[in-house]
């Protein structure tokens, strides 16, 4: 293991960007909780700091006792092998314990990690240490991810309207853009063949990602870029959500059953008929050369049935994302993005773009184990493997994925019904 101030920068970075994305919040804010799919702000902070005190604390740490012991079923989230959990949905009416309780929580596991550190731990000892400090900062990391976007259901639920940051604070996010449309995408095309998919090399890889193995791919091209707000508008337009032949029958059956016209954030301004986007920044004009996001597999896929395309296979974009990393430097963004918001592709050139850093891209694969997949011992053996069943795989990274959290074998997974993630569409043909 390296020097022990080293990890404890690094595991203090990750856990203070936790802090920051909550402090616009409110602790009304912290506390709700919009839909069962989505935790409170409050939740994700407690839960982030029970994975270190259960997994780490717990196994390692001389004469354990832990903060609270309601703690250990309050805030497990799927772990089956940790024992009992509090039901998700129920998540939001734990008013306690209050949100001060919880920042006093993380900073007690925060002081205990950090004697842990700097402690006499043998060589065998110090690997283990290693490695669960290094798997409990990337699911941090997924959190971090997942509070922002449980935050933007959460505040798209309040008819004020609310902003969770200022564009000017935040450094980025898109202009209006209304009425504009980005130039056409150009169609990329990859010979394919035997290739190999997975993570290989050092550095830090979920099990879900393993083993990297090979896989046949027939000629096939992708688009430049990421499917537009424009364009979208035009398969609503056209008629799309009224047309069953474009649908998978299990998505007409979901689109009937809400009654869905639009993307999750889209609104229609009823006064001046202008179309409108919730986002972070609040309510804007809809950008129409942004990237269409919050949609589902199931408007993915149907809007790539009425473009005469395809959704990619996951090999097809990891492979296409690997080829195009060569010339881009993209394939391990490192740099932390402070948009919130998906930015707008270049005007013209034949290049992959948007491939990370803008929105979660579906595919059609099924989410199922790799061949060779073994699942690991113990509790977090529970992390990805017992997931591998109705849902799909979604590839690259989003706006609000921390920076260094992306990679090209990373596999993302959500129902098709899912919308509430940053997800896009990148077609895909032949």
């Amino acid at each position: 293991m390296t020097d022990p101030a080293h990890w404890i920068a690094r595991y203090n970075t990750v856990r203070e960007r936790s802090l920051a994305l909550a402090a616009p919040l409110s602790e009304e804010d912290c506390g709700a909780q919009s839909m069962p799919d989505a935790s409170p702000v409050k939740w994700h902070l407690a839960h982030t700091t029970w994975f270190f005190e259960t997994f780490i604390l717990e196994r390692m740490e001389a004469r354990f006792e832990p903060f609270h012991p309601a703690f250990r079923v309050l805030f497990n989230s799927y772990y089956n092998g940790i024992g009992e959990k509090h039901p998700r949905p129920q998540r939001g009416l734990l008013t306690r314990p209050a949100l001060a309780e919880v920042q006093a929580y993380r900073a007690n596991v925060d002081a205990r990690m950090a004697r842990l550190f700097a402690g006499e731990l043998d060589a065998p000892q110090r690997a283990q240490l290693e490695m669960l400090v290094t798997l409990g900062l990337e699911h941090e990391q997924q959190h971090q991810e997942l509070m922002l976007t449980d935050v933007k259901h959460l505040l798209a639920q309040n008819p004020l309207q609310p902003e969770y940051v200022l564009a000017e604070r935040a450094g980025g996010g898109n202009g209006p853009g209304a009425g504009l449309e980005a130039a056409a995408p150009e169609w990329l095309d990859f010979d394919g063949g035997l290739i190999e998919i997975g993570h290989g090399g050092d550095g830090f890889c979920f099990d879900n990602e393993l083993p990297r193995h090979r896989q046949y791919v027939a000629p096939f091209a992708l688009a430049s870029r990421l499917v537009t707000n424009g364009e979208y508008l035009s398969f609503i337009e056209a008629g799309g959500y009224d047309t069953p032949a474009l649908w998978l029958a299990e998505g007409w059956d979901w689109v009937c059953a809400q009654g869905l016209r639009m993307p999750l954030y889209w609104r229609r301004d009823e006064a001046g008929g202008q179309w409108q986007e919730f986002t972070l920044f609040g309510l804007r004009a809809l950008d129409m050369q942004g990237p269409a996001t919050h949609l589902s597999l199931f408007e993915a896929d149907a809007y790539a049935h009425w473009c005469g395309a395809r959704l990619p296979t996951e090999g097809e974009w990891e492979f296409a994302a690997r080829l195009a990393a060569v010339e881009t430097g993209e394939l391990h963004p490192a740099r932390a993005r402070r948009q919130y918001a998906a930015e707008d592709a270049k005007q013209a050139g034949a290049e992959m773009q948007q491939m990370f850093g803008h929105c979660w891209q579906w595919t059609s694969s099924s989410y199922a184990p790799y061949p060779g997949y073994e699942t690991a011992p113990g509790a977090l053996g529970e992390y990805n493997g017992k997931f591998m069943l109705n849902q799909y795989v979604l590839r690259g990274s989003s706006c609000v994925t921390p920076g260094g959290h992306a990679r090209a074998s990373y596999r993302n997974f959500f129902p098709a019904g899912a919308r509430w993630q940053f997800t896009g569409i990148r077609l895909a043909r032949r």
